[in-house]
């Protein structure tokens, strides 16, 4: 049987290239975030970030995670990809040393106070200077879980997504099957590249960062741009360009103590029913 040849499609901001089937060009959107797994402090209705530890948010690390087997099954480079202060460049870093070939930071003071949508239009600017088959993200991130970015970053590309994906199979053909929870279950989509999908923290299990990855990261190329090299104006995004915005930060309520029942266990069953009846009222 002959060989099927190089297929031809629509990649990297609307330009046509030709591209092997085993080969795909991935680019990760991954984002620098405070580490929620520890306390957080919130003073005058803002987030307390001095002191704080940050980290590449969970769900793209699962993105990152699946874009690194589907490039070891076959040929290609993923490319991480992030917006945000000097600091974000450790989670770049972290990223190359997972395994990541190359990094892109759009690092800019106006892109402070950013939302989903500042974040689409800068991303959407940037992943079009390269080619691409394949745009992986985690289906939210883990300080706003707004999971806005990803699918609009779609709509500007005008590119198929699906989202909340728990399991990725790639076929022949430069075609892709996913599985992603749906609202009634799992549901099984057939993907023809290029396209976009954000990953479930169910997705896998993200790899650790071996000592000879961490080495090799440093040698690896990683890319600065300021909006002015992505031709954006600095109105249209950040804090002026934002349509969503926090108000105000509280901490959660102290909580009340509960109540231990003691004795006969009829009798608590009845004591803790006319409690949730007639007090909770859980089923008014």
């Amino acid at each position: 049987m002959e060989s099927p040849g190089p297929a031809r499609w629509r990649s990297g901001g609307g330009r046509l290239r030709e591209r092997t089937e085993d080969v795909l060009n991935i680019i990760v959107l991954v984002k620098h975030v405070i580490d929620v797994e520890l306390n957080l402090r919130v003073r005058d209705g803002k987030l307390v970030e001095d002191g704080m530890n940050f980290v590449l948010s969970r769900w793209d690390e699962n993105a990152l995670e699946a874009a690194l087997v589907l490039r070891e099954a076959g040929e290609g480079e993923v490319t991480a990809m992030t917006v945000g202060p000097e600091r974000a460049g450790e989670t770049l870093r972290k990223s190359l040393a997972m395994g990541a070939d190359r990094a892109v930071h759009i690092c800019d003071p106006a892109t402070e106070g950013c939302d989903s949508l500042g974040f689409a239009r800068i991303l959407s600017k940037a992943v079009a200077r390269q080619p691409y088959d394949l745009i992986l993200a985690g289906r939210q991130s883990q300080d706003t879980d707004m999971g806005g970015t990803g699918p609009m970053l779609a709509a500007m590309l005008d590119l198929p997504q699906v989202a909340n994906v728990v399991e990725i199979r790639s076929n022949d053909g430069g075609k892709l099957t996913v599985h992603r929870n749906g609202d009634h279950g799992r549901e099984i989509v057939d993907l023809t590249l290029p396209a976009l999908l954000t990953a479930n923290d169910s997705l896998n299990e993200p790899r650790l960062a071996s000592l000879r990855g961490i080495m090799s990261a440093k040698k690896k190329p990683m890319e600065i741009l300021t909006l002015a090299d992505l031709d954006i104006d600095p109105a249209e995004v950040g804090q002026s360009g934002a349509r969503v915005g926090v108000a105000e930060l509280s901490p959660p309520g102290a909580r009340a103590a509960g109540q231990k029942f003691e004795g006969d266990p009829e009798k608590i069953t009845r004591q803790v029913m006319d409690l949730l009846v007639n007090e909770a009222k859980i089923f008014g």
